[in-house]
């Protein structure tokens, strides 16, 4: 249960393989091994010791990759950064996870002299850019001189605080430790077919957790790593192709942005065996067009959060069909994966018949060690030894998982329940639609009301009563918008490319009580 362990395997037996591919620069196991262990000693000469958090602020590189195994082999934590916060955001992740030492690219040296005055704890920064290196930093490749041996770190060690996205509220730090996350690397890899000399695409900011279980989990059976610096269409597609691609997660918003994209057809994608999606919910008109365009592809829906490193669930390529018993099944989150416990509860902790809806709670070795700093929070999200997810849901009779909504998600109009993944579903099955999202706004008859902003594919006009008729044929119309506003720009996304709702919300909000 030790994070560099699988690194250290693969240097042993798979020196010459091929471990990271970043643009033109390729290293083996064996390279990656020996800087790591450079990286490492570079960083106990700068005086880092056993437990001290370490943070990273980048687009995703091999550095990246370097960064999150260098931090644990010198005994510290690893402190992603979201690439989509503000500098008083960036202050506060930093401030309040005390992170001494902050690793950064080229993409963010203004967004550090924004912060300049405002760190508390942060007195040395590296600079893993190409460029000439800026005044007060230290550069990466300096940090190289003589390898250190391994910390070792493990077990119940803390190896990394990931910080939850702030789509509900404040950010949280979640607490992860290296039987975490090792943990839940082994229940990667039978449940999303990872093998040794994969090729896998990050395609997603490696500072989130949805690609972090691919640095841990691919890393240990021995994989082959290709990064770009974030996802766009064409991007990731490009490297489909020329890295022969076999495996990657997607999240919905990028998959519907790849299986519409104009060029998509005309690709050679035939080394791609499996697409992981997950973070959200998948629109099933996307699941459908995804199967039209890239036949053959292994599909998997997984389901987790950062508090539980992050799987919980897995829907596999066999529910993945439009025709037979199976029909449908795409349409649930899975069953628990091996080693992990999935159940319904009610608001009391007690589990619910099958098929009602409840709190989707988790049990295992994947599951957090707390909230950093605050314990009152720590205590009711892990009440009676469950994580609880926050996420509404339920489980059919054989053990199937269907998520229904955020819990805050949920809208309560005239004492019904509307989940707003229903309606965005609806919405999504109007071949006009291109982006969709449904939040409660307030009403002073229904307390709630069922409002969507929705962005229209380019060149297609369609009115709002036109689109709400649509959604009548589809779905209960106590669930059905009751208005709708359009836009042209893309909505907004968190940096790991989750529709904002709270940022949507305000505005309807504002001087309002809202309990959502």
């Amino acid at each position: 249960m030790h994070i560099t362990q699988g690194l250290k395997r693969n240097a042993q037996i798979f020196a010459d393989d091929l471990a990271t591919v970043d643009g033109d620069r390729s290293r083996t196991w064996a390279e990656c091994a020996d800087r790591v262990a450079r990286i490492a000693g570079g960083l106990r000469r700068m005086g880092v010791v056993d437990g001290e958090r370490v943070a990273i602020l980048a687009l995703n590189s091999d550095h990246y990759f370097e960064y999150f195994f260098a931090v644990p082999w010198a005994g510290g934590v690893f402190v992603p950064i979201n690439i989509r916060l503000a500098p008083p955001e960036i202050a506060y992740w930093l401030n309040d996870s005390g992170a001494e030492i902050l690793f950064v690219d080229d993409n963010f040296l203004d967004a550090i002299k924004a912060l300049d005055g405002k760190l508390e704890t942060v007195r040395e920064f590296v600079y893993i850019g190409d460029g000439a290196t800026p005044d007060g930093m230290r550069n990466l490749e300096g940090l190289l001189e003589a390898p250190v041996p391994d910390a070792e770190r493990g077990y119940e060690d803390l190896a990394g605080l990931f910080y939850t996205g702030g789509t509900t509220g404040r950010s949280k730090g979640v607490m992860l430790s290296h039987r975490n996350l090792v943990s839940n690397s082994y229940h990667i890899i039978p449940s999303m077919f990872y093998r040794q000399g994969m090729r896998y695409l990050h395609a997603p900011p490696m500072f989130h957790i949805a690609d972090g279980l691919a640095v841990f989990g691919v890393t240990i059976i021995g994989g082959t790593h290709v990064f770009i610096p974030g996802f766009s269409p064409d991007a990731c597609l490009e490297a489909m192709e020329t890295h022969q691609i076999t495996d990657t997660l997607l999240v919905p918003t990028m998959m519907n942005m790849l299986v519409n994209h104009p060029s998509v057809e005309t690709r050679d994608l035939s080394s791609l065996i499996s697409i992981v999606y997950g973070a959200s919910p998948m629109p099933e008109a996307v699941i459908r067009r995804a199967l039209e365009v890239i036949p053959g592809v292994k599909f998997t829906h997984a389901y987790g959060q950062t508090e539980c490193s992050p799987l919980s669930t897995c829907n596999g390529p066999e529910a993945h069909v439009l025709e037979g018993p199976n029909a449908g099944l795409f349409k649930s989150a899975g069953r628990a994966v091996l080693g992990v416990e999935v159940r319904i509860f009610d608001d009391d902790d007690k589990e619910v018949p099958s098929g009602d809806v409840g709190q989707v709670c988790i049990r295992g070795p994947n599951v957090m060690q707390g909230y950093w700093k605050l314990p009152e929070l720590t205590a009711e999200a892990l009440r009676g030894g469950w994580m609880h997810s926050g996420d509404g849901g339920y489980m059919d009779e054989n053990g199937y998982v269907y998520i229904v909504d955020r819990m805050k998600d949920m809208i309560i109009t005239g004492g019904e329940n509307v989940y707003s993944t229903e309606v965005e579903n609806a919405l999504h099955q109007h071949a006009a639609v291109a982006e969709a999202a449904v939040i409660g706004v307030p009403d002073d008859t229904w307390g709630e009301c069922v409002h969507a902003i929705v962005r229209l594919k380019e060149d297609v006009e369609l009115d709002e009563a036109a689109l709400i008729a649509h959604c009548h044929t589809l779905i209960a119309g106590f669930k059905c918008p009751r208005s709708i506003s359009f836009q042209d720009e893309p909505l907004p996304l968190s940096g790991a490319g989750k529709i904002l709702k709270t940022t949507l919300r305000q505005p309807f909000w504002k001087n309002r009580d809202s309990q959502v």
